[in-house]
C-alpha cells in the first residue's frame, strides 16, 4: 500500500509505499536529503535537493547526476540503459521530470565482490532557484550483504519508482531560497 508523504516539512509531496522506512528515525541525514528504507531489502529511495549541473539538456545533466553518483558510490563500472521524459500532470506546477534508468557496479563494505545496483534517477530542474531536485532509487540486484532483489521483484520495484516519480509535487517553492 502506498500513500502520499511529506518531505522536507511538506514543500514536497511524493506517493511511497507505506512500508517504507525514513531514514532520519535511525540516523542523521543532511537537511538537503530525505531518505527512505526498504524494511526486506537493500533498496533505498533518495530526494535531494542539488545545485544545478551546467548542462542546459535535461538528458544530459541527468547523466552527469549518475556520473556524480557513480563517483560518490566508487562504482566499479556505470551503464546508462535508457533516459526518457515523463509527463508529470501537473499542468506545469511541477517541472515535468526526466528519467534515467541504469547500472553501477558497487564494491562495498571491503567486499571480495562487487554488487549490481540498478539506479532510477529522477530529475526536476527548477531555473529560477538554480536548483536540481533529483529522486535516486538504488535497487540492489546482487549484493555480498543480502540485501538483493529477484527479478521478479525489479518490476514492482521500477513501478514503485515511476509512481513516486510521477506523483512528486513541488508545493512550496520556498524551500529553495
Amino acid at each position: 500500500m502506498s500513500a502520499l508523504r511529506e518531505l522536507f516539512g511538506g514543500a514536497i509531496t511524493t506517493t511511497l509505499p507505506t512500508t517504507l522506512i525514513d531514514a532520519s528515525d535511525l540516523r542523521q541525514v543532511p537537511d538537503t536529503q530525505e531518505v527512505y528504507l526498504s524494511p526486506t531489502s537493500g533498496i533505498s529511495i533518495i530526494v535531494e535537493v542539488l545545485q544545478s549541473v551546467d548542462a542546459t539538456d535535461l538528458r544530459e545533466a541527468a547523466g552527469q547526476h549518475f556520473d556524480a553518483l557513480a563517483h560518490d558510490n566508487d562504482a566499479k563500472s556505470q551503464t546508462v540503459n535508457e533516459t526518457l521524459d515523463m509527463p508529470n500532470d501537473s499542468n506545469g506546477a511541477t517541472p515535468d521530470p526526466v528519467v534515467l534508468y541504469g547500472t553501477q557496479t558497487v564494491q562495498k563494505f571491503n567486499s571480495a565482490t562487487a554488487d549490481e545496483v540498478r539506479i532510477l534517477l529522477a530529475l526536476y530542474r527548477v531555473p529560477h532557484k538554480n536548483v536540481d531536485l533529483v529522486m535516486t532509487m538504488n535497487v540492489p540486484m546482487t549484493s555480498a550483504d543480502g540485501g538483493a532483489i529477484s527479478e521478479d521483484d525489479w518490476g514492482t520495484a521500477r513501478d514503485v519508482f515511476n509512481v513516486a516519480a510521477r506523483s512528486l509535487r513541488i508545493v512550496d517553492y520556498g524551500l529553495f531560497a
